[in-house]
């Protein structure tokens, strides 16, 4: 495990180290799991955004954007059961004083008995070598079978309790599993208790008159609301979707893991409005559609798996996350929900306004069913740049740290080094620079000797560095150098422009789907 923890304290401090996050109001101690998105962090966030929103938006026909407002009527929250259901159950370490979240405690200790099966898959591996067969292995091996089914029935437990609101179920199990706290190593656990996450503000001048608002715990009830607008001002037919993107809060008590799980963060829903009963086909589909999308980006399909839910929201009738290797055990990046007519059908009743869809083939009108893709953008960035981050031994004994971003996604897609700073290399370099900024962001570096601009390069990911030296004079030829295989190569000047394109053109990535 340590082994796991050092390359997380490893992507942290890169991540502060060449500009991507830092610690929201740092000079004054910071603000516990709040964080900045520094120069770097804010092109990469940027480029995953609109990565996800020319797939949803631009490359379908029937799905559009909004960006709704993030203070909304307060009914809103009852409508959608934040008011009365948005809770965590939490339960307290009286030695350390620490407080936990008792599901992620239990999850926690699955993810061990998961980690134990990992082992022994390895072992196998090595063991049998090519021959291995991992699926038969899997479904064979009698210690791996003790092991998942251990591991299945404690999550099946845990989920019932939970939809059942039996907390002093989930405080058994936690003590029957002899679960310890982190800090402390004691088992003296409080009761679990469930805690409301949702920020609450005040609207108005003063404070007897002021309305009582929340910050929006999610950017789904947005498009919930405005349904109406969009689908008869859009003329949209159903099937059709919504997407949005857009800033979120949540007041958790037990914010960790960096930028995995924060108090403000950013979401990316897109919201399908369907004919009830199709509902099982759309979920396949858009299940599929989503895992394409990440696999575009190349990342490692064993870095990928579905995971069913156990424990359904009372208004869904299928729920899976997408979950990602994370430097801290796979964990939930994205879900997909189908909603059934919960949401607009809620909102319908607490507005007393129609939120129907009239279908001229039926010729009749109905409350549409909504199927839900939703995907942290935080944690998309983490997953990114976590799975990017290398240190790679070379031949000549030496090592280099290099943040493998997918081209598409880097900050920065060249840099443009002149060999030295004289005989009119940095003027050629700075015409290079001027030209190619239209398209491209692009950075201009003279300093230091060229191979430890390579390695600075390297370290904050741009794909592309081309070098002007005193042949570019001669014969109007560079050398681009490839991040990833550190390969270099003699171009015309006037290739560049095509060749980083080919490169990091959203069409070459997003083709894949």
């Amino acid at each position: 495990m340590a082994n796991q923890d050092d390359i997380f304290k490893k992507v942290i401090s890169h991540a502060k180290e060449y500009g991507y996050i830092f610690q929201s109001s740092e000079i004054y101690d910071g603000l516990s799991a709040v964080y900045d998105y520094g120069q770097n962090g804010v092109e990469l966030k940027k480029n995953i955004r609109e990565y996800w929103w020319k797939a949803m938006v631009q490359l379908n026909d029937n799905i559009v954007g909004i960006d709704a407002a993030i203070l909304m009527h307060p009914t809103t929250w009852k409508a959608s059961g934040h008011v009365d259901a948005f809770n965590d159950p939490l339960i307290d370490n009286k030695d350390s004083k620490k407080r936990y979240r008792a599901d992620v405690l239990v999850e926690d200790h699955v993810a061990k008995i998961e980690g134990k099966i990992e082992k022994e898959v390895k072992k196998a591996a090595k063991r049998f070598g090519d021959s291995f067969d991992k699926d038969q292995f899997l479904s064979t091996n009698p210690r791996v079978l003790d092991y998942q089914s251990k591991a299945d029935s404690i999550l099946k437990r845990l989920g019932k309790s939970l939809e059942n609101e039996d907390l002093a179920d989930v405080k058994a199990l936690i003590e029957e599993l002899e679960i310890v706290c982190p800090v402390s190593g004691s088992k003296n656990w409080t009761d679990v208790k469930q805690f409301n996450l949702m920020f609450g503000t005040k609207l108005g001048a003063s404070a007897d008159t002021a309305t009582d608002l929340y910050l929006r715990p999610e950017t789904a009830q947005g498009i919930f609301v405005n349904f109406l607008n969009v689908q008869k001002t859009g003329r949209m037919k159903i099937p059709f979707g919504i997407a949005q993107t857009g800033k979120a809060f949540r007041n958790e008590i037990v914010a960790r893991q960096f930028i995995f799980r924060m108090r403000e963060f950013e979401q990316m829903e897109m919201q399908y409005f369907i004919k009830p009963g199709t509902q099982k086909e759309w979920y396949e589909t858009w299940k599929e559609k989503r895992m394409n999308w990440h696999l575009s980006l190349g990342m490692g399909e064993d870095n990928y798996r579905f995971h069913d839910h156990e424990k359904l929201a009372h208004y869904a009738d299928a729920a899976a996350d997408i979950e990602f290797r994370f430097p801290f055990g796979f964990k939930e990046l994205e879900g997909i929900h189908s909603r059934t007519d919960f949401d607009l059908a809620n909102h319908e009743k607490y507005s007393g306004k129609k939120l129907q869809y009239f279908d001229p083939e039926l010729n009749e009108s109905y409350v549409p069913y909504v199927l839900e893709t939703s995907i942290g953008l935080d944690r998309m960035f983490l997953a990114v740049f976590s799975n990017s981050l290398e240190e790679e031994q070379l031949e000549n004994n030496t090592s280099r740290v290099v943040l493998k971003l997918p081209a598409v996604l880097a900050p920065t897609k060249v840099a443009v080094l002149p060999l030295l700073r004289k005989d009119g290399l940095p003027e050629i370099a700075q015409k290079l620079v001027d030209e190619l900024k239209w398209n491209f962001s692009v950075v201009y570096d003279e300093k230091d000797a060229v191979g430890r601009r390579y390695r600075r390069q390297d370290a904050v990911g741009t794909p592309f560095c081309v070098t002007i030296d005193h042949q570019t004079l001669e014969d109007e030829t560079v050398t681009i150098r490839h991040r990833d295989s550190m390969e270099q190569e003699r171009i015309p000047l006037t290739e560049v422009a095509s060749t980083v394109s080919k490169a990091v053109d959203l069409k070459e990535w997003l083709q894949k789907l």
